[in-house]
């Protein structure tokens, strides 16, 4: 108490002219927070930090909380030496003797970088109290304590007892603060790396009279699937994203092989070893610019809107539980393995161009491989953006060659009949075009719908496949409490509608309908229960063959 009486009394006559000074009432009120500069928001919903901007008074006022022990060292502020330094001070103004005497005796005013002091600017109770309490503590070093008359100590006791209130409450949250940072910064993973991560825990079957297919012959599994990315931000604006996956989540299993359709999005088995899942890096050119650059496992999905504002999940476990209801197939088509380059170009505020280049193999220096020389798949797409309503127009371009480190599969994450996924099996050419478009009614109702055709070019003869899929889904946001989401699908998943060639023996598949039906309830912030069915009419596209119905309890944990 002593040391405070004796701080304040250094200061009291300059600092109770300019208290007088103040032309707004003096009203408290929350102290500002420190504000952020915005982080560019990416397909797969990930924000790299960026650092605080100190734009106010306050903020100002109290850096020296986080290090910094001089008022010359706050950023956005410098040291003044004269009055005469402050263009906004003009000679003859009524405080500025107050000013004068804090600069010369006490050498605790700053300046806004302009040369300006900004005194006429509106002060709150909290940002006078700061400010004094900002400025003792910086004259404050040890010099000789001079006798001071009555009446400036009965003045320097007014000013305790009219700001003690304010200075308490300010004192408390600079502790507070103080002690987070501390913990942060004892606990913190990495200055620049945010860690985010996915846990799936499945329990699903297949059910499905026997026949053909033998589905029966199926047993109730539990799958789990893990995913822990790092995202890395250099400059606030960009984002290196490093993903690690594991899990065991296999296809059910026909005569055929594996079930394409209704493939789960968390579908992945790996023995759950741990690999690289995913390595891409996004930054800005310009205002309007936004790069995409994968070196490993990309996917359209990854950048380009995908029109499915509820049902997408970007092959994540949180939203819809099959790859084919997330999203169109056409942002699914090409190989995930390779490199390549995607771009977003706003042409207007409702208007994106986006466009990339994926190579399947560009990893390998062997002749019909690399970058250019083997598989690839190239898109583009225009989307109009006007708020509730969305709507976008997609182009596809693919060649798969059969090489020995492909099996020439088209649709790459599964949804498909065995026939559409690799129609030749062979290498082939294909030429997709797809329209999707979603519309939200209210906070509490969004439909989407999409449709695709392809054309698959046999390479080595005159055979060609025409591919269709389509779908509508219903989403109910925040269904029965906050966070829940209610979603229902139905359409058909990708099929060969007809073939066209010298080949005869190649039959085209029935239509195989794809419904589902799943509930999202928002256990905890991090934790998702997700029951869901999916009924398929045609598995592998045989009519003839019986429906399959596939159910599953899903648990995500986030973190």
């Amino acid at each position: 108490m002593q040391k405070t009486m004796w701080k304040l009394l250094l200061v009291s006559p300059a600092l109770l002219a300019l208290h007088g000074a103040i032309s707004a009432p003096a009203t408290a009120k929350d102290a500002p927070s420190l504000s952020a500069k915005d982080a560019p928001a990416t397909s797969k919903q990930l924000q790299p930090s960026a650092a605080p901007e100190v734009d106010d008074f306050f903020t100002e006022a109290r850096q020296d909380t986080l290090g910094r022990n001089e008022v010359s060292q706050i950023p956005g502020t410098r040291r003044v030496n004269s009055v005469d330094d402050f263009s906004d001070v003009p000679p003859g103004h009524w405080a500025r003797e107050a000013l004068d005497d804090l600069i010369q005796d006490y050498g605790c005013i700053a300046g806004y970088p302009d040369g300006t002091y900004r005194g006429n600017r509106t002060l709150t109770r909290y940002e006078f109290a700061a400010a004094l309490d900002a400025c003792v503590d910086a004259i404050l070093g040890g010099r000789d304590i001079p006798d001071l008359p009555i009446g400036r100590i009965e003045a320097i006791e007014r000013l305790q007892e009219e700001f003690a209130a304010e200075l308490a409450t300010l004192r408390g949250r600079v502790d507070s603060l103080e002690e987070r940072v501390q913990f942060l910064e004892d606990h913190q993973f990495s200055t620049t790396t945010q860690l985010q991560g996915e846990v799936v825990f499945a329990v699903s079957d297949v059910f499905g009279s026997d026949d053909a297919l033998n589905l029966d012959d199926n047993q109730t599994v539990f799958h789990d699937r893990i995913r822990l990315g790092f995202a890395t931000s250099f400059t606030g604006e960009d984002l290196l994203y490093t993903r690690l996956d594991a899990g065991n989540a296999d296809y059910f299993d026909t005569v055929l092989g594996d079930l394409d359709q209704g493939v789960f999005t968390h579908s992945f088995d790996n023995g759950n070893d741990v690999e690289l899942g995913w390595l891409a890096y996004y930054f800005p050119l310009g205002d309007s610019i936004q790069v995409y650059l994968p070196a490993a496992f990309p996917l359209w999905q990854d950048f380009v809107p995908t029109i499915s504002p509820y049902l997408e999940g970007y092959t994540g476990a949180n939203n819809a539980i099959s790859s084919f209801a997330e999203s169109s197939p056409i942002y699914k088509i090409g190989l995930a393995s390779g490199g390549g380059l995607g771009i977003n170009f706003e042409l207007a505020d409702a208007i994106t161009l986006s466009a990339g280049y994926f190579g399947g193999d560009s990893f390998s220096p062997l002749e019909g491989e690399g970058l250019f020389n083997g598989e690839y798949s190239a898109l583009g797409q225009i989307t109009f953006d006007a708020g509730a309503l969305q709507l976008g127009l997609t182009y596809n371009h693919a060649y798969f060659n059969n090489s020995p480190n492909s099996d020439s599969s088209v649709f790459d994450i599964g949804p498909g009949t065995y026939r559409a996924t690799n129609p030749f099996g062979d290498a082939t050419t294909t030429n997709s075009y797809g329209v999707q478009a979603a519309f939200e009614l209210s906070d509490s109702l969004a439909i989407n719908a999409f449709g695709m055709y392809m054309d698959a070019q046999q390479e080595s003869s005159d055979n060609d496949a025409e591919i269709w899929s389509y779908g509508l889904g219903i989403a109910f946001p925040d269904f029965g409490g906050e966070g829940n989401l209610l979603g229902l699908f139905g359409g058909a998943e990708p099929y060969v509608g007809g073939f066209n060639g010298s080949d005869s023996d190649i039959v085209a598949d029935d239509v195989p309908l794809h419904f589902e039906a799943f509930y999202r309830y928002q256990l905890t912030d991090g934790i998702t229960l997700t029951p869901g069915v999916i009924w398929l009419t045609a598995p592998a596209g045989e009519k003839d063959a019986d429906d399959a119905i596939i159910g599953i309890l899903r648990t995500t944990f986030l973190f």
